[in-house]
């Protein structure tokens, strides 16, 4: 369970968003924080990626070789 304050002008867009779609403020703000969740794991991933790109612990594929594999 979780329980936030919102700031007033967040809290009246998310009541208008419900109301238009039909939906409870609890579903549009979980909805929210799932695909916002998503995106920060994602960026997670790709800063973990980039490290070991620098640090020389993994390698570059060129996108010809991709191509050649997957087309």
């Amino acid at each position: 369970m979780l329980s936030i304050r919102l700031p007033e002008k967040v809290e009246e867009r998310l009541e208008r968003l419900a109301k238009r779609t039909g939906r409870t403020k609890a579903y549009c703000a979980r909805q929210a924080i799932i695909e916002h969740l998503e995106d920060l794991e994602d960026v997670e991933i790709a800063d973990k990626r980039l490290e070991n790109l620098r640090a020389g612990k993994t390698r570059t594929v060129p996108l010809s070789r991709l191509l050649r594999k997957y087309d």
